[in-house]
């Protein structure tokens, strides 16, 4: 883990993770992504997973199967290196809420996410740092 996966949760990030966790994806989106745009270190990649898995949540809302999937791809490729935590994101956590997710896009396929199940949409579990 890398010495600014020990700093705190910038307030955009804390921001960010409330309408996630609301279900304000397309809110989300937007403030992440100027937090993302604004950050110059590695870190911007725990952003930018954490943007583009509430992206897939929203692509399931608009029943697009292609999209879920491309960020239920690119996601959690950006967040694995970040796990088990960072900032205060339980990152292992959320690499798991996503893998469920994902399987349930997959299982439902490009026809069927009007019957998406949202009680497996992922929510961002912040934990006090170690």
């Amino acid at each position: 883990m890398s010495d600014w996966c020990a700093e705190p949760p910038p307030a955009l990030l804390l921001r960010g993770v409330d309408q996630f966790n609301r279900g304000e994806f397309f809110e989300q989106h937007e403030t992440l992504e100027d937090l993302w745009r604004a950050e110059t270190r590695a870190v911007r990649r725990l952003y930018q997973g954490i943007l583009q898995i509430g992206v897939a949540a929203y692509q399931i809302r608009r029943r697009n199967h292609h999209g879920a999937m491309h960020m239920l791809t690119r996601g959690p490729a950006y967040l694995r290196p970040f796990a088990p935590r960072c900032q205060s994101v339980d990152v292992a956590d959320l690499l798991a809420q996503a893998g469920r997710m994902r399987a349930e896009v997959e299982r439902l396929g490009p026809h069927g996410l009007d019957r998406f199940d949202w009680s497996l949409a992922p929510r961002v579990r912040l934990i006090a740092p170690a």
